[in-house]
């Protein structure tokens, strides 16, 4: 991309509403050294920096069409070419602002299979991605003055991995690539990264019993200020989380209820473009799984019900978790035909689960057909359906 065109408009507009590119950075949650960067034409606008410009400045989408048109490819004759599905090939290729391109599109392609496509890992694909980033970052293959975009967009895919491996519960690889992808967004000015992959850290110290140490990277970020509603939403759920795994429920609470008055509060100005999965919803489960942990199912459900209802929540790869805690949580109140009726979509919805976390929680759910006292036969046939599929080949058609 040529910067110049998207700079200039941006520092006119800017100008135009008396606006200080600190006081924007602030607002869009971006290290203002970055910003000032991008805005001076000496390095590419990420697409999240790009949307949330377009957003905080009400241009109904002009910067993104600037920033679009700008990075088209060029064909021999210096005319926009109009196909460009092989930019994800040229991770091996590119090399100064087609590289962090080819980067970010493989980014967005994993994620699109991750969230819209069932039963597809994507942890392997996106860390063989990113060793092949890794390797070029490592020799300099690469032209330097675009060597602040290219490690921005390496610690984005670096950030996918890292999630995707934990997904697909291999701790080590992901704690590894979280650490890389920080490392990275750090050393690029990219924030809005930076955060993201500390919320994953959170997550991950919090499944593994770290309790303690989530709690302590969640609160690093909150007594820091400057979050926009979703991203202080996020970490509030990751300090209620840690929490409740330090036995202080009412503290949990506390924070939940906190994460839940930003979501309802409605502003997405400045919010991150990865903040979509912030929803009323996942605060609902979040909750939901809080209140069962705590020993709490009763209350559990009703929240667990409330994030399952169509278009409270957004779809994403791991959905079906929500799903499987319900059914849990029905089984331990001994609510045997909702628990039941709850099983057998869980059935269906199996062989389309890559998930490796969702799977072994639905792995919990069939294990409970032993010892069900007073459960009618069908529940436990359900149960034991459930676990046969369970332990189907995947590649039999």
């Amino acid at each position: 991309m040529n910067g110049g065109e998207f700079s200039q408009r941006v520092r006119d507009l800017l100008r135009d509403r008396g606006m200080s590119v600190r006081a924007v950075a602030r607002r869009l949650n971006y290290d203002h050294a970055y910003l000032s960067r991008v805005l001076c034409g000496k390095q590419q606008p990420s697409i999240q920096l790009v949307a949330g410009l377009d957003q905080l400045l009400s241009t109904d989408g002009e910067l993104v069409d600037i920033a679009t048109r700008m990075a088209a490819p060029l064909d021999s004759v210096g005319t926009a070419s109009p196909s460009t599905p092989d930019r994800i090939l040229r991770l091996h290729e590119a090399r100064g602002a087609d590289f962090a391109e080819a980067i970010r599109e493989t980014s967005r392609r994993l994620i699109v299979l991750d969230n819209e496509l069932d039963g597809v890992s994507i942890a392997e694909p996106a860390a063989r991605a990113f060793k092949v980033v890794h390797q070029r970052l490592g020799n300099g293959d690469y032209e330097s003055r675009y060597e602040r975009d290219i490690q921005s967009a390496a610690a984005e895919l670096a950030e996918v991995a890292g999630w995707a491996l934990w997904d697909a519960e291999k701790e080590d690889a992901a704690r590894r690539f979280n650490h890389e992808a920080l490392f990275l967004a750090n050393l690029s000015g990219d924030r809005s990264i930076a955060l993201l992959t500390l919320q994953n850290m959170a997550m991950q110290s919090e499944w593994c019993g770290r309790n303690q140490e989530a709690l302590s990277t969640a609160r690093s970020v909150l007594h820091r200020g400057r979050l926009s509603p979703r991203v202080e939403a996020m970490f509030r759920i990751r300090e209620a989380k840690a929490l409740v795994g330090t036995g202080r429920t009412s503290d949990a609470d506390e924070s939940l209820g906190r994460a839940r008055s930003l979501i309802e509060g409605g502003d997405t100005v400045g919010e991150p473009e990865w903040a979509w999965w912030v929803t009323g919803g996942e605060i609902d489960r979040q909750w939901g799984h809080a209140l069962h942990i705590a020993g709490d199912a009763e209350k559990a459900i009703e929240l667990l019900l409330r994030s399952v209802e169509p278009g409270r929540d957004v779809t994403t790869g791991y959905s079906s978790e929500r799903v499987a805690r319900l059914a849990l949580c029905l089984l331990e109140v001994n609510a045997w035909r909702d628990a039941e009726d709850v099983a057998r979509s869980l059935f269906t919805a199996t062989p389309g689960i890559s998930s490796g976390r969702t799977l072994r929680l639905i792995g919990h759910v069939a294990e409970r057909r032993e010892g069900l006292n007073g459960a009618p036969t069908s529940l436990k046939d359900t149960l034991e359906h459930l676990s046969v599929r369970l332990d189907e080949d995947p590649f039999t058609l």
